[in-house]
This record gives structure tokens, sequence and C-alpha cells, in this order.
């Protein structure tokens, strides 16, 4: 007997708003039908994992315990930090090293934090 992930869940403020960035982060959508103020906004990506993005009255205080680990597949790990940057993400720490290994630690406009690894091509050439 096998069990499935449906969702990832994010509580929020701004489900919809939220729910766009990380569409528009993971080349996903918004689910036809969700609109801005809903309550609740789903986000299919290409991956096949759903986000479900939940508005909550109250704020975000700590750190996630559970975060997503990003990695690129067409671009390199820096070109994604900078397109992240733009998108309105935020660097949270830095622990690239000098040899090319290593990840970003960003977070979501509302605070939510997750890790930009090594792209696809830059792992294959370095194993």
């Amino acid at each position: 007997m096998t069990t499935l992930v449906r969702h990832v869940t994010f509580d929020c403020s701004d489900a919809y708003e939220l729910g766009a960035f990380w569409a528009e982060v993971l080349g996903g959508a918004v689910a036809d039908g969700d609109r801005p103020g809903d309550p609740e906004v789903l986000v299919s990506t290409p991956g096949g994992v759903a986000l479900l993005f939940i508005a909550v009255p109250d704020a975000k205080t700590v750190k996630n315990r559970v975060h997503l680990d990003l990695q690129p597949q067409e671009r390199t790990r820096d070109e994604e930090v900078e397109r992240l940057l733009a998108l309105g993400a935020g660097v949270v720490g830095d622990h690239r090293r000098p040899d090319g290994t290593g990840w970003v630690t960003m977070a979501d406009p509302e605070g939510n934090e997750f890790c930009v690894e090594r792209g696809a091509g830059e792992r294959a050439a370095t194993g």
C-alpha cells in the first residue's frame, strides 16, 4: 500500500500573491478559477508536485522546519539566484564555496526559506 504527497502546503497572508510568485519560480500555473483574495490557491508544477497556499491570520515568526531545495535545470545556481531576486525573493544565507559547490538560502516574499543548489549542468560537470 502506497501513500503519496498530494500537496506541499504553505500558510501565508496572501494566498494568491504567494502562489503566483511560486508559479513563476517553478514555471508552474495557478489553478484555473483561483483569483486574488481567495483563501486557498493551488499551483501545479512541471515536476508534478502541487503547492497549496492557504491564507492564515497569524504571521510567520520562526524558521521553517521544512523547506524546498531548488535545482535549476537550464541555468546555473548563480543565474537562478539573480532571477529569483528579481522576482522578489531575498538572500538569507550565502553558502557558496570558492570551488563552486554550496548553495544559497533564500526567502520568498513572505519569508519562507528555501535553498538554491547548483544547476543540473554544474553538477554533471563536477560530479
